[in-house]
């Protein structure tokens, strides 16, 4: 296993980490104990001494799984764990009692990493950051050592990120980067620069990447697997720490530490290679629609931007099993679908065909007759 340094902490990090979201279960609410330890074991014993997680994966069973993984060589592993000020209703001081059970879960005296999970603008200006509020509360447990550094999770826009970072609170960031989703690499470079410690969740796109497409074997060839290739991808950006990835079996567990062990970086001819590629595949996502928005909202509430992305996440990048899912989980207007709340993201079966959104569209789409098509190609089996 290869090491880097986590920021100003100057702790030695494993460039893979282990993401405890997507452990073993025995159903679809109940981890399998026994395995999910004997994995997070498997991946200690070759050399990965990152693991993150957070109260909300298996409503603390995943905490519950490290802390048993990790007894009698904790001062050998660094744990990060999270919570989300979003989700969380209650009241500031409630929040040591979070995380008090945390420690209690992870059977540990100190969090070496805590982080505000998924922390979105307005609760970093309206709880995280005003006098009394979430951020002097963290920083009281720090000074008492229950936590050892304060850290951010985001889903954010780069700009919003760059705004934490500004802050000088936080030492570690957590942000999603991949061969497909590249909109984070400025900002990354940014949080380096500034001394933070940056971990990449996604690097395989939520195994999207691992799936065999043309473009990824025209890239990375037959040899070795393509999560190796996406892993790679990811590691070398020198401006990365460590990538997380969420592993369920001990093959996962070594397939991926082969990955993160591999000394040599892409070479200049790869990553010229990978930037004609991924600049060919927006130019061809971008014949179908660039994501720019100006059709919304729509009257009827359907998800324009959201169903042709899935398009051309089917079309032109292969993802065809990725794609229909995501179409199966949007709403429809009877409540069909696995998105309840989301009552704006309704299908593209849902289209009326009123054409109010023909005019606002700057690539005078069809925007009708292509949500049809969607419909036809993704509703399919």
């Amino acid at each position: 296993m290869l090491y880097r340094t986590f920021g100003k902490t100057g702790y030695r990090i494993s460039q893979l980490g282990f993401g405890a979201m997507r452990l073993p279960k025995v159903d679809r609410t109940t981890l399998d104990m026994d395995k999910a330890v004997e994995v997070l074991r498997h991946a200690l014993d070759l050399g990965v001494n990152y693991i993150d997680t957070a109260a909300i994966y298996g409503r603390g069973q995943s905490e519950e799984a490290i802390g048993r993984a990790v007894a009698g060589r904790r001062e050998d592993v660094y744990i990060s764990t999270k919570i989300p000020v979003h989700m969380e209703r209650f009241e500031i001081p409630r929040w040591r009692e979070l995380v008090e059970k945390q420690l209690t879960l992870l059977q540990t005296d100190y969090i070496d990493f805590w982080y505000f999970h998924d922390l979105q603008d307005a609760d970093y200006t309206e709880k995280v950051m005003p006098k009394g509020g979430l951020m002097e509360l963290m920083q009281k447990l720090r000074d008492e050592g229950l936590i050892r550094h304060i850290c951010v999770s985001v889903h954010e826009k780069p700009e919003v990120v760059k705004k934490y970072i500004d802050s000088g609170c936080f030492e570690g960031l957590i942000i999603q980067y991949n061969l497909l989703n590249r909109a984070n690499e400025e900002v990354i470079a940014y949080a380096h620069d500034a001394g933070l410690g940056v971990t990449i969740m996604g690097p395989v796109g939520g195994g999207q990447l691992a799936i065999p497409s043309q473009w990824m074997t025209e890239l990375f060839g037959d040899a070795g697997s393509l999560a190796e290739a996406a892993i790679r991808f990811v590691l070398a950006n020198p401006h990365v720490t460590s990538a997380l990835s969420g592993m369920e079996t001990v093959e996962m567990v070594n397939e991926n530490c082969a990955a993160a062990s591999r000394e040599e970086p892409l070479s200049d001819s790869e990553k010229k290679q990978i930037d004609v590629t991924m600049a060919e595949l927006k130019r061809l996502a971008d014949l179908y629609c660039t994501g720019c928005g100006y059709c919304m909202p729509c009257p009827h509430r359907v998800d324009i931007p959201k169903n042709f992305g899935l398009t051309n996440q089917f079309k032109v990048y292969g993802f065809e099993e990725a794609a229909r899912d995501g179409y199966r989980r949007l709403e429809t207007k009877d409540g069909e679908g696995q998105r309840p709340r989301q009552k704006e993201h309704l299908r593209a079966s849902e289209c009326t065909e009123c054409g109010e959104c023909l005019e606002k569209c700057p690539q005078k789409i069809d925007i009708p007759a292509q949500l049809k098509e969607t419909h036809s190609l993704l509703a399919s089996e």
